[in-house]
């Protein structure tokens, strides 16, 4: 790992914090992935390889600990304290991100999206029995396709077709997907010209919003553009 060379505790916690993929290792950690495969799974574009050593690296510094899984296969990693604290800073990165930065064309990944709804899912509003939703994203340069399984409280997502019959379709935009999930369009906003439509049960179609907890930052407000510059 390369430094700055400073005892400054900014340059000495950046040589780590600042680390590519470090933040959202970081952020999946907290979200409760505690597999190998669960943290690979929420970095879209991040290799098995740098999360290998990205981790080995974390536990070096005590910021992750992990243990053998029952079983001796693989391990199961979380945050040590120190973890826990420096996740702190990438909620404070997040907040200063949702507010100042916009969502570009190259930040619409529905996966990205639709990985966070499902790791932030209102269990306590989930139906009783079993549910399988089939999302259809449009305005990529391909269409994409996922599935959620909820069962007893318990949900997956699947990038494959998982055998079972659908009981909710949805066909959105990627950017009204992504943007209803970070806070910046509402529901009624999003399906009013028909850039999210659901297809099912009446009560399932009334009943998805209300899942839905939302991004952490979705009650911050974008600052526009034009008030950037003109504070500067």
């Amino acid at each position: 790992m390369r430094t700055y060379g400073q005892y400054c505790p900014i340059s000495r916690g950046a040589e780590i914090f600042a680390e590519r993929w470090t933040p959202l290792i970081v952020r999946n950690l907290y979200l409760g992935c505690g597999t190998f495969s669960e943290i690979l799974e929420g970095a879209p574009g991040l290799s098995r390889t740098l999360l290998s050593q990205r981790l080995k690296q974390l536990e070096r510094f005590g910021i992750v600990s992990s243990a053998l899984k029952p079983g001796g296969r693989g391990r199961h990693y979380e945050l040590a304290p120190a973890g826990q604290d420096l996740f702190k800073v990438c909620v404070s990165l997040g907040e200063w991100g949702a507010a100042w930065l916009e969502i570009a064309p190259e930040h619409l990944d529905p996966f990205v999206a639709l990985w966070s709804m499902c790791n932030l899912l209102r269990r306590d509003r989930l139906p009783g029995g079993r549910v399988v939703v089939r999302f259809d994203f449009t305005g990529r340069q391909r269409p994409e396709r996922y599935w959620l399984l909820i069962e007893h409280g318990d949900t997956e997502l699947c990038k494959t077709y998982p055998g079972l019959d659908e009981d909710l379709y949805m066909t959105a935009e990627a950017e009204a997907f992504v943007k209803w999930h970070a806070g910046q369009l509402s529901w009624a906003e999003a399906t009013r010209n028909r850039r999210i439509q659901l297809h099912g049960p009446s009560s399932l179609v009334r009943a998805f919003p209300t899942w839905n907890a939302r991004s952490a930052f979705a009650h911050i407000k974008p600052i526009p553009r034009t008030t950037a510059t003109s504070a500067a």
